[in-house]
């Protein structure tokens, strides 16, 4: 897939502020009582001591699920480089004209990531049929595990629209680092085998 067709949209007047670290976060309006006890809710001084040593990841993504009613969610593990590489060998599979959404399951550790938005192109044969950019949001680092349920949609239906669907994914921040990135496969059948 093409680079530039999952890029982030940019919002006109709208700049990056400056990169913080998080003890200069710690540092900034150390005197105002309110804002100190904002940062103790956020995490912020804590931050250190929560986040593994041997893992320099700011966002761990663990899976992307599929929300059907009625239905057991499907969940799929993208909380290692090895589960992302199983998900190219095999097709995530939906009945035709369900309607769906998409849940992204992530933590955050090490520092403040600002403007986290997920982005993902659809192609089928070779063609875009659908591009989505959905933002997040900031986040500081925690032991929680967050979870950003998308607007539902709905899957196309009749015979010419059966078949595979090839899917890029990305996380990117408002700094344009891109934490995780994979892609994977959805089958529309007529019914769910």
């Amino acid at each position: 897939m093409n680079e530039e067709e999952l890029v982030p949209t940019k919002t006109e007047g709208y700049s990056v502020g400056e990169k913080k670290t998080l003890n200069e976060y710690n540092e900034l309006d150390a005197n105002d009582e309110s804002l100190r006890k904002w940062k103790e809710s956020l995490g912020l001084n804590k931050a250190k001591e929560l986040a593994p040593d041997d893992d320099p990841r700011k966002v761990i993504v663990s899976a992307l699920v599929l929300e059907v009613d009625d239905r057991e969610d499907v969940s799929m593990d993208v909380s290692s480089s090895d589960a992302v590489e199983k998900l190219r060998s095999s097709s995530l599979i939906i009945k035709e004209g369900i309607t769906y959404r998409l849940k992204i399951r992530f933590s955050i550790q090490h520092d403040v990531v600002s403007g986290l938005k997920y982005l993902h192109q659809v192609k089928r044969a070779g063609i875009t049929v659908d591009r989505v950019e959905e933002m997040l949001g900031s986040y500081g680092p925690s032991t929680d595990m967050y979870e950003k349920k998308f607007l539902p949609e709905d899957a196309p239906a009749g015979l010419l629209a059966r078949g595979k669907y090839h899917i890029k994914s990305k996380f990117v921040d408002d700094d344009g680092v891109v934490h995780l990135e994979w892609n994977w496969v959805m089958e529309i059948k007529k019914d769910w085998k």
